[in-house]
């Protein structure tokens, strides 16, 4: 398996590691209580920063084992009859010769992390979509402009949704449950399908097959079954009964569609904007409230927006840097109709 995208997870990744060396030694260098408030703000603000700054301190503790062994060692009997000269150069050549190992050691250190946490990312871009077979059996689809973390171990199966939205088929391992990480909340299954978005203030579950279940925070676990699904906040769950229907409407970006069933025009607009780089605009309020339906290709807004303009009192105005803005049509002026 391996991780998509460009070079620059590694680079994030290097710059965290960086800042986590970095905020060990002030810790390590008589730090105030405000320094050691802002490290702390810094590991829990995200749980990559707890993991690299776990590791730096793991390297930090190794290499003070080796100063300290290295500064033990004595010279033997024969150094008595060289000069003090000749003395200084060999416990400075000494000294040289642990400070390598110290370095060798937390590079090697570094390595054997990044080899062997077994974490693999995977994003998607603006308008694009993935499909994903992990090692399991599992697939991971990811819609637009969305990430998510993988680590398999022999014990569980667990993926954090960073961003966006994520759709699983789950391989069936009744010994290794498969956790899925969405901000507070945590959705475990064995063998099932699920959709898990994360919209700005709560995270909204849909299951497609077989049964999970759900906590957040301090909440009791829940359990959903297929053709229901969860409004999940951190503190709460509201269990829901969506139906086939709107099962099919929440995960038709699967087959590259979106789906619209009387939506207003500013939620349409919403969901097209996910997968395109320059937004469509709401210009005019009577427009927000207007409502429409229909299918529709995810990466074609065209159709979407002549439907607008043949069944509604709605023109488009195209903006030069890619930008379409809505505004209502007034039927007087006969010009601005046939546009």
């Amino acid at each position: 398996m391996q991780a998509s995208g460009p070079g620059s997870n590694s680079g994030d990744r290097d710059a965290i590691e960086a800042q986590a060396a970095c905020l060990l030694a002030r810790l390590n260098n008589d730090p105030s209580p405000q320094d050691e408030a802002d490290i702390c703000a810094w590991i829990e603000s995200d749980p990559r920063h707890a993991v690299a700054f776990a590791h730096a301190e793991a390297a930090w503790e190794a290499a003070e084992r080796l100063k300290s062994a290295a500064a033990d060692i004595t010279l033997p009997p024969m150094a008595a009859i060289v000069s003090e000269e000749q003395q200084r150069r060999l416990s400075r050549n000494i000294m040289i010769a642990a400070a390598v190992a110290v370095l060798f050691f937390i590079v090697a250190a570094i390595v054997t992390v990044r080899t062997f946490s077994g974490i693999d990312r995977y994003q998607t871009a603006i308008g694009e979509l993935r499909d994903i077979a992990l090692d399991d059996g599992s697939i991971l689809h990811l819609n637009s402009d969305s990430e998510a973390e993988v680590r398999f171990t022999g014990n569980g199966r667990k993926v954090r949704i960073i961003k966006g939205e994520a759709s699983f088929d789950v391989a069936h391992d009744q010994k290794r449950p498969f956790d899925v990480e969405a901000r507070s909340a945590v959705i475990r299954a064995v063998g099932t399908a699920f959709n898990v978005r994360m919209r700005p203030s709560v995270i909204e579950l849909t299951v497609t097959q077989g049964t999970v279940t759900v906590h957040s925070g301090g909440s009791t676990a829940q359990k959903v079954k297929a053709g229901s699904g969860a409004v999940i906040q951190p503190r709460t769950i509201a269990l829901t009964h969506l139906g086939p229907k709107l099962v099919d409407q929440r995960t038709a970006w699967r087959e590259q569609m979106v789906e619209l069933d009387g939506e207003t025009i500013e939620q349409a607009a919403g969901e097209f904007n996910r997968y395109r780089a320059t937004p469509i605009l709401i210009g005019d309020s009577r427009v927000s409230a207007l409502r429409i339906g229909g299918r529709f290709r995810i990466n074609d807004s065209r159709e979407f927006l002549s439907a607008l303009q043949l069944s509604l009192p709605i023109r488009a105005v195209h903006g030069e840097d890619g930008s379409v803005m809505l505004l209502y049509r007034d039927d007087e002026p006969a010009a601005l109709a046939a546009n």
